[in-house]
């Protein structure tokens, strides 16, 4: 015998609807449910053990519309959430057996004066019997009337509520006036507490993914604005500094190279947040072609965007190929240019100034499937074994006191770090404190030539 509570009905008349408005409180005067049919729990159970493992609010829904006619059948289901204040109710998916839907996603409506603010206030479930005598009584009801207008008859309507505050309701619509009986009502009751849980859920991760879409593209927009003129700016203190325009004084010289280190400083991080917005946005595409070679097209120029501030800190840059010279093979070069820029940057950064650079290449695996190994190696103050985990994610910087006087945005070593994932490959760190700093990442060398985007399960982030 099941324990479920029985709903207490209460009716709201005149303005409400003429009677044709029914609120139903699960909380009071508990009663035995009559029994359930085996056929009946089997289903609830399964419905509730599904309803978490869904991957999206829309899937929440879609698969409650297909799956729980049987217990409470209907023709139509939609998912609306109440905004922060408590004001308005906005539609955020509907799903129905028939078309087209005038209510449908982004549909707003106040909540104040409506019998849906008594279901927000007073945590009651609604149940409208017939819509087009609630339409009569109040003929300002936007909503119901389109409803009306799409064919819907009755309808019940069940508060989602999270630790005693009701987040958005579900709505269940029937062509049928007078659908829904108690016994409907109770088994929505016995759906909708793990229901709650979930929408929330999702509807909290849904969010927090269009602030973070929202962010990307304001990062992308504000860093795209900004690089042509601080290139500009930059390319003219070159001139300056270089005499191009005129006899400087060593004073005045210094001061204008001062200037363009800072505006290449700046033109650094722009790139990091433009690398970022694509990467975060999701419109970086990995688009790989065979046979690349890697030397001339990833390696060369890497190191010719990188020479001048080698330059600048007076350091000294080996490039060295181990077995074949020139290797060849499956990859994106234009995203492992990204990846080869920021680690030589961070070498430049963080290494010991006069110091020496040195990128390696190799392709391993003989016998097997090839790999390609790229490492970049410098001399300079390194890292203890307790910051390797904190190298990859997004916005760290190390705490030691030898690297945190050094600017930088945290960025690079992300970005690299997710390019590297694209390519099914790893990235990792090596040091030894106070001597050296290693990065060294390593890809697939052949396999699976062509358009791949897919992350790997293998890669690690060390």
């Amino acid at each position: 015998m099941a324990t479920t509570k029985q709903a207490h009905t209460t009716e709201q008349p005149g303005q409400d609807g003429g009677g044709v408005v029914r609120f139903l409180d699960p909380f009071r005067d508990p009663l035995p449910l009559e029994r359930l049919t085996e056929r009946e729990r089997t289903l609830l159970r399964t419905v509730n053990q599904k309803i978490a493992a869904r991957p999206s609010l829309r899937a929440i829904i879609d698969y409650l519309f297909d799956t729980t006619q049987e217990l409470i059948p209907c023709d139509r289901i939609g998912l609306a959430f109440v905004d922060e204040r408590g004001d308005e109710v906005r539609s955020y998916y509907n799903r129905a057996s028939y078309a087209p839907l005038l209510i449908d996603h982004g549909y707003r409506e106040p909540l104040h004066g409506s019998s849906l603010e008594h279901v927000l206030r007073s945590g009651r479930l609604r149940v409208i019997d017939d819509l087009e005598r609630y339409l009569a009584a109040r003929p300002r009801s936007r909503s119901t009337r389109l409803l009306v207008r799409e064919g819907v008859r009755s309808s019940l309507t069940c508060p989602l509520t999270v630790e005693g505050r009701v987040v958005g309701f579900i709505f269940r619509s029937s062509r049928r006036p007078a659908a829904f009986t108690t016994r409907h009502l109770e088994l929505q009751l016995a759906i909708t507490e793990r229901l709650s849980q979930a929408v929330e859920k999702a509807w909290r991760i849904e969010q927090l993914e269009e602030l973070n879409h929202a962010y990307t593209q304001m990062l992308g927009f504000v860093s795209h604005e900004l690089k042509s003129p601080v290139a500009s700016l930059v390319t003219d203190a070159e001139l300056l500094a270089g005499g191009y325009l005129g006899d400087l004084t060593p004073e005045q010289r210094e001061k204008v190279a001062g200037m363009a280190r800072k505006g290449r400083y700046l033109l650094g991080l722009v790139q990091e947040y433009l690398d970022l917005a694509l990467v975060e946005g999701g419109r970086l595409r990995l688009v790989r072609r065979p046979r690349v070679d890697v030397r001339s097209e990833v390696v060369d120029e890497a190191v010719a965007l990188v020479a001048p501030r080698l330059e600048e800190r007076g350091m000294r840059l080996e490039v060295v190929g181990e077995g074949d010279e020139r290797p060849l093979v499956c990859c994106d070069p234009g995203l492992l240019r990204i990846v080869l820029v920021n680690l030589l940057d961070n070498a430049v950064k963080y290494g010991r100034e006069g110091g020496l650079v040195r990128v390696t290449t190799a392709l391993l695996g003989e016998g097997g499937e090839p790999r390609l190994r790229v490492s970049v190696w410098n001399e300079g103050p390194g890292f203890g074994p307790s910051a390797r985990a904190r190298l990859f994610r997004r916005f760290s910087r190390l705490d030691e006191p030898e690297l945190k006087a050094r600017k930088g945005t945290g960025l690079g070593l992300y970005n690299a770090w997710r390019i590297i994932t694209m390519h099914r490959g790893r990235i990792w760190a090596d040091s030894r404190k106070g001597e050296w700093a290693e990065f060294t990442f390593e890809i697939p060398g052949a396999a699976g030539c062509g358009p791949d985007d897919r992350p790997s399960d293998e890669s690690e982030q060390q």
